[in-house]
């Protein structure tokens, strides 16, 4: 028994020699295949193959590479011989309206004439009337000079058109937008033939069937200050003159302010548009300092937010005075599903653009176009005008300035604090930003626009707050929104009864002034956030 359990395997045993087994016998397997000459042969070949195809596939790329960047040097950058048009929603590219023979004749004739080949006698003749209006000295500073238009609209197709009608000979069109069916009841020059086209080359293709010889460079985007320098670089790429005006016709305000700010910064003659929308009186069209610009909401906000950046004149704008009233037309409102249906801003054309619509009136963005082109025309060529000037109140905001350092003197020391060395955080560009902006020119209480100062509203807790945390320093705890506009009368009775009385401002006023302080207030709560 013991012995034929010796001699014996369990079955065990047996079956974990048999992957040893296989396993041996698959190695010496290998091992011959390796040995064998057509297994290296084999091998060979399929290294050499693949050697090769990569060699191939890497070649194949290098030469796509190469041929990319060829193909993407060989583009030239968008100017007027070389222009770009948008794809459709499914990727296609949009059909060009196909040009008439007489547009195609038109096109041809303008192109010799920019080229230099017209004749000048005809040029002549047909800015005659112009000529002898301005005297030639004049005159050539017109046909010399080169403006940049930015907003084709209304206003802006109008201006231009007045513009190189009278003679200039470089214009810069610049919009983002496309003609648009309900813009024909304004629009200077576009007919049904355009709508769908960009406003550039819409205005560009009309005029030259008026005025050929004149040069234009047209920029269908949207003005960005960070491409200002692009957008408003000297002529031919920034390769000629620089330009003589600048002619800010866009309606959105944001945009406005990004735009004359940049003017203004850098040096450029730039003249506003205000408004034209809602508006019925021609006879209140004024141009002026953008200081002295009343009666306009787009005026005031543009100028509110042009302050709020340290730039309160030195811009001209064409607006009106004309008052809003019972009957007369009104930004409209979007109907109650448009809200439903959820972000409202998604239904503007770009981001931050109005979305609802503004009535206008087809005449008046023509006549604010005519006037602001005036305008240009009398400055380019020095013809004397008194337009433009501004408000010339640096000596009354000093005064106001000054009256109000006293006011908060005279409270300092009747709450028995010591008022020598105290200053106050208020600057004369803060002085103009509340009379002009905050509280229009005019006292709360009576409406009167003259002989104005700055008063705190009410008595501060706990008599005048000073900070003399630093050595050499004190100041008053002043801020803007404490301060209210009225006259000097008034504001001695209110320093007499209020400040230094102790009576809250509810019993000496009647409810209209106290809810107007309010609003004007909340106002300055929400614009000094821009600050």
């Amino acid at each position: 028994m013991e012995g034929r359990q010796r001699g014996s395997r369990s079955p065990r045993q047996t079956t974990q020699r048999r992957p040893q087994q296989e396993t041996e016998k698959m190695s010496s397997w290998f091992e011959r295949q390796l040995s064998s000459h057509q297994f290296q042969l084999a091998a060979t070949a399929l290294v050499s193959g693949v050697t090769v195809a990569g060699l191939i596939y890497g070649g194949q790329a290098i030469r796509r590479k190469v041929a990319v960047e060829e193909l993407k040097a060989s583009i030239p950058p968008l100017d007027e011989e070389h222009q770009a048009q948008r794809l459709t929603d499914f990727g296609a590219a949009s059909p060009l309206p196909s040009a008439t023979r007489e547009e195609e004749r038109i096109t041809a004739i303008a192109h010799r004439a920019q080229q230099g080949d017209y004749d000048e006698e005809l040029v002549k003749e047909q800015l005659t009337r112009t000529a002898s209006f301005l005297t030639p000295p004049r005159f050539e500073k017109l046909r010399s000079s080169f403006v940049i238009v930015v907003g084709l609209g209304g206003v802006g197709s109008h201006c231009t058109a007045a513009l190189a009608r009278s003679g200039v000979s470089h214009v810069r069109l610049i919009d983002f937008d496309q003609v648009t069916l309900s813009s024909l009841n304004r629009h200077a020059v576009a007919t049904l033939a355009d709508v769908g086209t960009p406003k550039v080359q819409c205005v560009r293709k009309r005029l030259e069937a008026v005025v050929p010889w004149v040069h234009w460079e047209c920029l269908n985007e949207v003005w960005r200050e960070d491409q200002g320098e692009r957008l408003l670089a000297n002529w031919n790429r920034g390769k000629g003159q620089k330009p003589d005006y600048v002619v800010d016709a866009i309606d959105n305000i944001d945009s406005k302010v990004e735009l004359l700010k940049y003017c203004h910064q850098h040096g450029l003659k730039v003249v506003s548009s205000m408004g034209a929308g809602c508006k019925s009186d021609p006879s209140r069209i004024f141009v002026g300092d953008i200081s002295a610009s009343i009666e306009d909401p787009l005026s005031r906000t543009t100028r509110r937010k042009l302050r709020l950046l340290g730039i309160s004149e030195g811009i001209p704008v064409v607006y009106s005075t004309e008052k809003p009233g019972l009957g007369k037309a009104q930004l409209l409102p979007l109907p109650d599903e448009e809200f439903l249906k959820g972000k409202v801003n998604e239904l503007s054309v770009l981001p931050d653009f109005r979305a609802r619509i503004l009535p206008v009136l087809g005449t008046m963005p023509a006549v604010f176009g005519y006037t602001v082109a005036n305008f240009v025309i009398l400055e380019l060529t020095g013809y004397p005008h008194g337009a433009g000037a501004g408000k010339g109140r640096d000596k009354m905001y000093d005064g106001i300035l000054s009256g109000l350092q006293g006011l908060e003197e005279r409270l300092a020391r009747s709450g028995r604090q010591d008022p020598m060395g105290l200053r106050i955080p208020v600057s004369k560009d803060d002085v103009g930003y509340l009379i002009e902006e905050v509280f229009r020119g005019k006292s709360v209480v009576s409406g009167l626009p003259t002989r104005l100062v700055l008063t705190r509203w009410r008595a501060p807790k706990d008599g005048t707050r000073i900070d003399e945390r630093w050595d050499g320093q004190k100041y008053s705890k002043l801020q803007l929104e404490d301060l209210v506009c009225m006259t000097k009368e008034e504001a001695a009775m209110h320093e007499k009864e209020v400040l230094k009385g102790g009576k809250p401002p509810e019993v000496l006023y009647d409810v209209d002034v106290i809810q107007l302080v309010e609003r004007r207030r909340q106002e300055e709560l929400h614009y000094g956030s821009y600050r």
